[in-house]
Formats: C-alpha cells, sequence, structure tokens
C-alpha cells in the first residue's frame, strides 16, 4: 500500500491511496461479507474508511446509520483504535421515514450539525470524528452559522478534519474565506464524483437535478491546482462497474467522448495486463492533482482488483494518450 496526507496542522492524517467505500455495509452488503471486506482491507495497509450517517435509507426506506452501526460493530470487534481514519458525513439524512435528502434533509443548521456528530461519534464508537463532511449543500441556512458549528465540534475534540460534497465551488470558497476571516478549521478535503470518463454538465445527472453539484468539472480541478492544499477524494471512481459493463453508464455519459476515451482506457489495459477498472484507477492515483480513490466494493475479487491497482504504474506515453481521447 502507498499512502498521502490530508489536510495540514495537527490533524492532518496519512491515509492509504486507496480508500473504501462503506455506503451498503449493514444493509444491502450483509455483515459477514462487510467484516471480510474491513479485515482483507486493513490486512492490505488499507487505513482510510469512509461513510455518511444518511447511509443507506434507501434500501428500507429509513433514515439511515446502517453503515456506521456496521462499521462501530466491527470496531468493537476488532479493537480497532486511531490507526484507522474513518470519514462521516451529515447534513443528508432525511427527516423521516419514507423520505429522501431531495426534499427533507436534516440539513446544515448548528443544531443539526451537533446532534448529528453525537449520533455519528455513538454509531462508530468514536470520541472523535476523523474527518466530517457537509454532505450537501443548505442553502437556508447561513454559512456562517454552519462554519462556526464545525469549527466548534473541532474545538471540542468531537471531530478532526473537515471537509465537503456536493457542493458549488463558488459556496466551497466562500464557506472557507468566512473560516479563514475568522481564524477557524475550515473545509480541507473536498468528496465529489471523479473518474477517467467524464460526464455531460448540460443534463441532470442521477444524484443531482443539477448534475454538475456532484462532479469534479473542470472549475473544481481548477480551484484545486490553485488550493494545493486541499484534497480531492473521488467517489465512484469506477461508475458502479461501468468500466466492466458499459450498460451501467450512467446517462449523463451518453456523449461522442465516451467510446474515444473508452477505447483508449482498453488499448492501455491489453497492454499493461491490467482490467479497464485498474487502468482507471492508476490513472487517478497518478493524476496530477492530490486524488484519492473511494471505492465501494461488495465482494472479495472486487477488492483485490481494486488493491492491486495500486502497483498498476502507467507510462508517460499511456498517460498522455489517456488525457488527449475526448
Amino acid at each position: 500500500m502507498r499512502y498521502r496526507t490530508i489536510g495540514t496542522g495537527p490533524h492532518s492524517r496519512r491515509v492509504s491511496v486507496i480508500a473504501l467505500g462503506a455506503m451498503l455495509f449493514g444493509s444491502v452488503t450483509d455483515e459477514k461479507t462487510a467484516f471480510t471486506l474491513l479485515d482483507r482491507y486493513v490486512e492490505a495497509g488499507g487505513n482510510f474508511i469512509d461513510t455518511s450517517d444518511n447511509y443507506a435509507f434507501w434500501t428500507d426506506d429509513g433514515q439511515g446509520g446502517q453503515s456506521e452501526e456496521l462499521l462501530g460493530r466491527w470496531r468493537r470487534s476488532r479493537g480497532v483504535g486511531d490507526e484507522l481514519v474513518f470519514a462521516t458525513k451529515l447534513g443528508a439524512r432525511p427527516l423521516a421515514p419514507g423520505t429522501s435528502y431531495t426534499d427533507n434533509p436534516e440539513g446544515l443548521s448548528a443544531k443539526v450539525i451537533r446532534e448529528s456528530s453525537e449520533r455519528s461519534r455513538e454509531r462508530l464508537g468514536l470520541e472523535r470524528l476523523d474527518l466530517l463532511y457537509a454532505h450537501i449543500d443548505d442553502p437556508t441556512v447561513p454559512q456562517r452559522e454552519t462554519v462556526e458549528a464545525f469549527a466548534g465540534l473541532v474545538a471540542e475534540g468531537a471531530a478532526g478534519l473537515l471537509g465537503v460534497s456536493n457542493q458549488a465551488v463558488w459556496r466551497v470558497e466562500r464557506a472557507r474565506g468566512l473560516a479563514a476571516a475568522a481564524g477557524l478549521p475550515g473545509y480541507e478535503v473536498l468528496q465529489y464524483q471523479h473518474s477517467y470518463l467524464r460526464p455531460r454538465f448540460d443534463v441532470p445527472g442521477d444524484l443531482f437535478p443539477d448534475g454538475s453539484l456532484g462532479h469534479a468539472g473542470a472549475e473544481l480541478t481548477t480551484y484545486l491546482r490553485t488550493e494545493p492544499r486541499l484534497t480531492l477524494v473521488a467517489y465512484s471512481p469506477l461508475l458502479g462497474g461501468a468500466y466492466a459493463h458499459p450498460e451501467r453508464l450512467p446517462h449523463d455519459y451518453d456523449h461522442p467522448g465516451t467510446p474515444a476515451r473508452l477505447a483508449v482506457l482498453r488499448d492501455v489495459a491489453r497492454e499493461t495486463g491490467a482490467t479497464p477498472g485498474q487502468v482507471a484507477l492508476a490513472w487517478q492515483l497518478g493524476h496530477e492533482l492530490p486524488v484519492v480513490p473511494l471505492a465501494g466494493v461488495s465482494s472479495p475479487a472486487q477488492l483485490e482488483e481494486n488493491l492491486a491497482a495500486v502497483d498498476l504504474e502507467l507510462s508517460p506515453e499511456q498517460r498522455a494518450r489517456m488525457n488527449a481521447a475526448y
């Protein structure tokens, strides 16, 4: 395994270059399988595990919490301490069963941030959340209130690093500016969807009506270049298995650039003897920007395939071909 540092200051952490997504652990992925996957990931040197307080509400029309609860049971059964980095999110938990974050989210008020973070710490069995994200935006709450509430958790030792996900770049910068002006800790880790294939931004995405809010597009990557101390955690790096099964590609990837990039990806896979998914992960791992792929798995075979991508080195020529395809 290889590692990189995320964040700055006293709460910075050294994390494995591939994070493990636990979104479906405890719901679609049963406990025995999830424990096996977690054990193997840690055995391979992985130490960066991602979840959310709303995972996976859509599987039972509930409010989520299954993933955090399973991770808490696994931590206790294995005697896991602070050698692992657990990231969770708040803000998108449905307020009532049978509803969704799109129409009834918990939001990012100071009250919600405090109460939801306490519930997450209890479920995970942690005194401090290593990395806590604002999962989605909440335009109904003044950003200063949100910024100060997250900073308060850091001051109290209830949270370490802060992150943000699925928000417009200008909103992220405004929140970080408010924090900096007040001498408070701000967002240092950005979690957005990012993969080798690129989506259209002029059609609604599968998760957000404005698809651009969830994707790491040109505006966000430009922002990262000007803010080198930020890290991008890239969710859905394999697009739900679409590199092995192109029929699974989301509709916003249906454009002329996709076949061209897939063709180059498959060429490089043949040249390296790797799978297309491994090449896509290796492309991210060697990216000019600090990118940590966040890969969810449901079987040991999927996990082993992803872990093997850590050792796959693309040549400068192969990477140039992949970048040039459109």
